[in-house]
């Protein structure tokens, strides 16, 4: 599953300048973008990646499992989805950029209850300072945050960031492995 993932990473999500050309949420320039979105909305992509983060959580047996909102909004669903059919189910949660100032103010979007133990998703993992941002929210809503996995890891300090917060984090496919696939297609 994971090598038909990043086939299809490279078609749809990758893609690669000698020169630096792409500006990065950082504001850095980079030879390489990674947006996993036209992957993860695919049929397939879809299925791949929520077998493939299942299988990188079912190990904890997690009451949830999301992030921040849009990223890892669909593999967050795609895993839950996943976890029933395997019949281990965990719920998805969406944490939102900005608080809800209206009804109940919450960052988290689902069914969740203070400590509930949570595994933070994320789509591409560069600085971590989003990861960072997801991990804060949904502590400060009472969950415990158990994992972290993202699909893409960038392999600029990001994880490694992460793991300052969160020492069990994981990546599904990293930078050197699209370019490895993305270079054996040229």
């Amino acid at each position: 599953m994971k090598t038909e993932l990043i086939q299809i990473l490279c078609a749809k999500s990758f893609q690669y300048t000698p020169e630096p050309s792409f500006r990065l949420v950082s504001g850095r320039m980079s030879r390489f973008y990674v947006n996993c979105k036209p992957t993860i909305l695919s049929p397939r992509g879809m299925y791949l990646t929520g077998h493939l983060i299942f299988d990188a959580i079912r190990d904890l047996s997690p009451d949830g499992a999301g992030g921040l909102t849009f990223g890892a909004d669909p593999i967050a669903m795609a895993a839950a989805f996943v976890s029933e059919l395997k019949n281990a189910p965990f719920k998805a949660f969406s944490i939102r950029k900005t608080q809800k100032d209206h009804g109940i103010v919450k960052w988290i979007e689902g069914d969740m209850d203070p400590g509930e133990r949570v595994v933070i998703l994320e789509d591409v993992v560069t600085t971590g300072g989003s990861t960072l941002k997801a991990i804060e929210r949904a502590q400060s809503e009472g969950l415990e945050v158990i994992r972290v996995a993202a699909l893409v890891d960038r392999q600029e300090g990001g994880m490694e960031e992460i793991r300052k917060r969160v020492l069990d984090a994981v990546a599904i496919v990293t930078k050197e492995e699209l370019l490895a696939a993305h270079n054996a297609e040229a």
